[in-house]
């Protein structure tokens, strides 16, 4: 069976949505590239290779061919010093347009204060040549590859304007004050450049959390050796590694509690805003901080089956992809520059048949080329994706695929799977029933004849004799009934706890009394567990599998957002109906095989309904994948999570409405993005076409249209989960 592999590349030089169009289509086009997609939020392209395709210096070459650069991920840390640079172009061509500006408004207040037309020209030409050089390298390129982009109409406007006004000085002098575009030229360059200098701080900021959760892992761990304990690179160690954490430090795997306690904070990794408790037996994610307690851990899962790289994988997916409103606009901004192009002549032409004068003419074609940049258009989606998976992220919350995020605004229906969902998944004692004795010495005796099981229901008797303090005596004589209880022997007593058929196989009598006390806890979903001692039924241990804290709220929530809420389990329908009763749940499919879950959603698809499947279990696959969004609760099977589009990394039902919030917000932001920045060219370009915009302040507009989807995207970053 063939294999896909995925080459990332980090890409310098793009600067519109043109630019990214250029890129994907040079690597969609080589042999052996099955897809390629290009993100120009992140500079990144990730491309799809066949077996027996190109290597990455080969796809790198595609990328240098279409005219941009590909960054070595050694160079990253060299290219922490590039903003500097820019920082210092962009400072300097201020200094240099500064005087232009206040040149212009002083003639324009007819103040006596003015620069001469040398002095323009000499203000002007570095600014127009030094800082505005990249506009003239990226159109000199896509130019070459028959694709024009935002670099062409930037280095076209400022070159007519500069180009027009030298040719006045040269043949008129002193006399064409007045009449001269060098501030446009300067200004449309300077802003565009401050424009790009805030658009990638903000796309730096929009890859926070990513960054963030990458910081998380330690390099080195202390692993317990013969000799004591060894630093050891985290990429050398093993499953079944044993591992010293000490108070303060970072877990460098994931791994299960041998030794030690003490409180860890996953804030990071879950999202779980409070510092949780780990004993022996406990597991801890790769990458959370341990409290004041030294913890002895074995390692479960390193390196790339890590909890922690398993987040950046999801994390960078969805970040990388593309939307199909966004492939839409990638077609558009193909197609964009040229007719722009053809524009700006268009209204050259107009103005001269029409009379205006060279200079009007001049400044409306120059105008329109500024300000018709796709830069918005090319933002507009990826920023707001980027943002929004990256505060879903911080609050554990992660998103799979950007058509995940297209798709969960749409959901209508929300379909629980009960255990480990809206429950907790493990039977624990709820009430000891003892009509005519010490419930705590009931409890030891079951808890004694038990000690040792691995079946869930003598695991919660044992945790709750725990809980109480009590002294489990020593039983003898141990033998399981499968499927009715367990019989024992204590202190010379016959000991028998399980259910009414133990009961009658052993000949003890169940007292009228005992059985309706019993009967009231059946009525509400509980399983009661007989006990006998000596061949008289003495009491009941009645437990249940309980509500996790947060599962009415998470139902109350839904409803209140209008989303129908039901409940699948595969218990008997009074123990279900139970469940659904105290969480406000009114439609429960029960009880429900597991090969059966995935046939009730989609009989919810066939009657119209937009499904969002929740569940945690190796059984909830198949309906997870049924479902238009399919939702894993953490701390589930690992199968569940890969079928799932979400994945929730603490097992709290409550995130499932900030799931759907949080995706609906994120694709508000995309709504609005692109509303925007279509909106600026709608109103802009007939504005400049007109002579109502000189070029300056269509650099404004251009610059401003860009910075302003990349801050409106920011503001998902404020987003908090409500638990």
């Amino acid at each position: 069976m063939t294999t896909t592999s995925t080459v990332r590349l980090d890409i310098t030089g793009m600067t519109c949505a043109a630019c990214a169009t250029r890129v994907e289509r040079a690597l969609s086009r080589t042999p052996g590239v099955q897809k390629a997609t290009v993100n120009l939020a992140l500079e990144r392209a990730d491309i799809a290779v066949a077996p027996d395709g190109p290597d990455r210096a080969a796809l790198a070459e595609a990328v240098r061919g279409a005219g941009y650069e590909v960054r070595a991920p050694a160079a990253n840390a060299e290219d922490e010093g590039r903003p500097w640079i820019e920082t210092a172009t962009l400072a300097a061509a201020i200094l240099l347009t500064l005087p232009l500006v206040l040149n212009m408004v002083a003639m324009t207040l007819g103040l006596p204060w003015h620069l001469s037309p040398i002095t323009e020209l000499v203000l002007a030409t570095p600014v127009q040549f030094w800082a505005g050089a990249r506009f003239y390298r990226g159109a000199w390129a896509s130019l070459r590859h028959g694709s024009p982009g935002m670099d062409v109409l930037v280095a076209l406007g400022t070159s007519a304007a500069w180009g027009y006004s030298a040719v006045q000085v040269a043949l008129h002098g002193d006399a064409t004050m007045g009449h001269l575009y060098f501030e446009a030229a300067a200004v449309v360059i300077t802003l565009v450049l401050l424009g790009k200098r805030l658009e990638a701080r903000a796309k730096r900021g929009a890859g926070a959390a990513l960054r963030a959760l990458m910081a998380l892992r330690p390099e080195t761990a202390r692993v317990l050796t013969a000799d004591g304990p060894v630093e050891r690179p985290v990429a050398d160690l093993e499953p079944g590694d044993r591992i010293l954490v000490r108070p303060g430090e970072r877990v460098p795997v994931d791994a299960r509690v041998e030794a030690g306690e003490s409180e860890v904070d996953e804030s990071l990794v879950t999202g779980e805003s409070l510092p949780v408790a780990k004993r022996p037996g406990d597991t801890v994610a790769a990458g959370a901080l341990n409290g004041t307690g030294a913890l002895t851990l074995a390692a479960t899962a390193v390196g790339e089956d890590s909890t922690i790289a398993r987040i950046v994988r999801l994390v960078e997916a969805a970040q990388s992809g593309k939307a199909p409103i966004q492939k839409l606009v990638d077609r558009i901004s193909a197609v964009f520059v040229p007719i722009v192009l053809a524009l700006a002549i268009l209204t050259f032409a107009g103005w001269l048949v029409a009379g205006g004068s060279l200079d009007q003419a001049l400044g409306a074609a120059v105008a329109v080329l500024v300000i018709a940049c796709p830069c918005a258009m090319g933002l507009a989606t990826p920023a707001a994706i980027v943002t929004g998976t990256g505060a879903a992220a911080r609050a554990g919350i992660l998103i799979r695929d950007i058509e995940t995020i297209e798709r969960a605004p749409k959901i209508d229906t929300v379909v629980f799977d009960k255990t480990g969902t809206l429950t907790e998944g493990r039977p624990a004692v709820t009430a000891v029933i003892a009509p005519a004795g010490d419930a705590d010495a009931l409890l030891a005796l079951a808890a004694a004849v038990q000690a040792g099981s691995e079946h869930p229901l003598a695991r919660a008797v044992e945790a709750e004799a725990a809980r109480r303090g009590l002294a489990v005596p020593a039983a003898s004589g141990i033998a399981a009934r499968p499927g009715r209880g367990v019989i024992g022997t204590v202190d010379g007593t016959r000991v028998a706890i399980g259910n009414a058929a133990l009961m009658r196989e052993i000949q003890a009598v169940l007292p009228e009394a005992l059985a309706q006390a019993i009967g009231g806890h059946e009525a509400e979903g509980r399983t009661a567990m007989l006990v006998a001692v000596g061949g008289e039924v003495r009491g009941a241990i009645a437990v249940a599998d309980p509500l996790k804290p947060g599962a009415a709220e998470a139902v109350a929530r839904l409803v209140a957002a209008g989303i129908a809420v039901r409940m699948l389990s595969g218990d008997a329908r009074a123990v279900a109906d139970s469940v659904a009763g105290k969480v406000g749940i009114a439609a429960v499919d029960a009880p429900v095989r597991p090969e059966e879950k995935a046939g009730t959603v989609a009989r919810l698809h066939a009657g119209g309904a937009r499904v969002a499947m929740v569940g945690d279990g190796i059984n909830d696959a198949p309906a997870l994948a049924e479902a238009d969004l399919g939702i894993a609760m953490g701390g589930g099977a690992d199968v569940a999570m890969e079928a799932a589009a979400i994945t929730l990394m603490r097992p709290d039902p409550r995130l499932v409405a900030d799931a759907l919030a949080i995706s609906r917000a994120t694709w508000n932001k995309v709504r609005q993005n692109l509303f925007w920045a279509f909106a600026y060219n709608v109103v802009g370009l007939p504005l400049a076409a007109l002579g109502l915009l000189n070029p300056a302040i269509a650099g404004a507009a251009m610059a401003l249209s860009s910075i302003s989807v990349v801050a409106n995207a920011l503001l998902l970053r404020r987003w908090r989960p409500r638990v």
